[in-house]
């Protein structure tokens, strides 16, 4: 039974497209000034820092850790668990004071080993990231993610008319922000890994959409009869088992990630999950709501008639 109610829906979503709307501005509001207040809590990628891996021969409590590198002077390193509970990532960020990693890490490996239950902690990594390698990689992330967005915008304006155009914009640009604007709001960290994710959520997002514009397209040329509100109304709930499943699927398999695939995965896992939520909500309230704010009609989506030899000049 739920497979026929999912095939063949007939749910009003456009209904709601004021109230969606409302909220949708309401939060990006949030993001945008969460974004100018807090900004956003950038990953040694991008600061640049000492990264440092321990492992213990036995379990060992982040807390402790903790306690033992704000005694040593590194009360500001990030100390956290990776892969098992054996091992301990810590990450460092610059000081006034450059030291190079191997330093760095002898005096925090010194510092762990004469702590309490730290005898035979041993040190599998250390990497350093310096400030200008940071500072070059925000302008590559940030071209990055503005040149993604210029090809959209290329390819949308030559695949739709232009309200079908502005209205997959719209909802590509939506998505962006919210999702950076999670992690500024609830100061989750910000790195290269997050960065990537970013720009998957942007293809996801013009996938999704597309999908769906590409049926009110048709039913806009095929229909007859029904107002463009009601045409699409149709084309989403004829693309509704689509979008759900696609969603679904994608979704299952990042939350399976964030839980399976260690802590180094946990911020691609959120943005993505995130992002293919919202992504899922705006293809529907953004994309085809700004459309129909726009005025689109059955005229501006029939094709041209061609030309006839009589009507040349």
């Amino acid at each position: 039974m739920w497979r026929l109610s999912l095939y063949n829906t007939s749910i009003d979503f456009l209904r709601w497209r004021k109230l969606a709307m409302a909220w949708s501005i309401i939060v990006l509001l949030i993001a945008v000034g969460s974004l100018l207040v807090r900004g956003m809590n950038l990953g040694l990628d991008f600061t640049g820092g000492t990264v440092i891996e321990v492992q213990y021969p036995q379990p060992v409590e982040i807390p402790k850790v903790r306690e033992t590198l704000a005694k040593a002077g590194f009360g500001d390193a990030q100390t956290q668990h990776f892969g098992t509970s054996h091992d301990v990532l810590i990450r460092i960020p610059p000081h006034g004071e450059q030291r190079n990693a191997a330093t760095l890490s002898n005096d925090v490996l010194h510092a762990l080993q004469g702590a309490e239950g730290g005898a035979g902690a041993a040190l599998a990594r250390a990497e350093f990231v310096g400030p200008q390698v940071g500072r070059e990689l925000v302008e590559q992330g940030g071209l990055a993610a503005l040149g993604a967005l210029a090809g959209i915008l290329i390819y949308v304006m030559f695949r739709f008319e232009w309200r079908l155009a502005v209205g997959t914009i719209a909802a590509t640009v939506h998505d962006v922000i919210f999702t950076v604007g999670w992690f500024s709001l609830f100061q989750l960290e910000f790195d290269l890994t997050v960065l990537a994710a970013v720009l998957a959520v942007i293809g996801y997002s013009v996938n999704d959409t597309v999908v769906v514009l590409d049926r009110i397209r048709e039913n806009f040329r095929k229909r007859r009869k029904g107002s463009p509100e009601e045409i699409m109304n149709v084309s989403i709930n004829e693309t509704l088992s689509r979008t759900i499943m696609t969603s679904f699927v994608t979704l299952l398999s990042v939350i399976v990630m964030y839980f399976f695939g260690g802590v180094v995965m946990h911020g691609f896992s959120i943005a993505m999950i995130v992002g293919i939520v919202v992504g899922t909500y705006s293809s529907i309230y953004i994309a085809s709501a700004s459309a129909l704010y726009l005025g689109v009609s059955r005229e501006d989506l029939l094709p041209r008639a061609k030309e006839t030899a009589d009507e040349r000049p």
